[in-house]
């Protein structure tokens, strides 16, 4: 799908680079003639948008629902859909947090005695009986030979 806007340029670059009339260029790029000829009357926004962009300054981590509940305290009217296509318009997004600082130094490692059943675990034996696998816990202590 193709959106007005690249049609409109479509018809431009056929007008001016193989001298076709409007209507000629409009039927060859599949586009309306009233699509081309459209003129936007939707009021500029600016002093919204430079409020929307205070507010995501002052709170980077707000997204556009928060700041539409902050735009609506101050008693702007306009609704979650408006805000959220100035939102996406001026490039505003949620900033990411820093990234967590990393444990410094080495870590000691696990003492292990040597004497006989210091420290027990559970190992897990895998027997195989023809087409029946079975699992079963083993104990076993470490130090131990078996």
């Amino acid at each position: 799908m193709v959106t007005p806007a690249v049609k409109r340029e479509a018809v431009a670059h056929l007008k001016a680079r193989f001298g076709l009339s409007e209507r000629r260029a409009c039927r060859i790029s599949g586009a309306d003639r009233k699509m081309v000829r459209y003129q936007a009357q939707r009021a500029p926004d600016t002093v919204l948008r430079g409020r929307l962009r205070e507010l995501a300054n002052e709170r980077r981590r707000f997204g556009y629902r928060r700041l539409f509940v902050l735009l609506r305290r101050e008693g702007e009217p306009s609704g979650i859909n408006r805000i959220y296509r100035l939102y996406r318009e001026e490039g505003l997004t949620v900033r990411k947090r820093k990234a967590r600082r990393k444990a410094i130094g080495t870590r000691a490692p696990i003492l292990v005695e040597a004497r006989p059943n210091a420290r027990w675990s559970l190992d897990f034996a895998t027997r195989t009986f023809g087409s029946f696998t079975t699992s079963s816990p083993t104990v076993s202590a470490s130090g131990c030979s078996t």
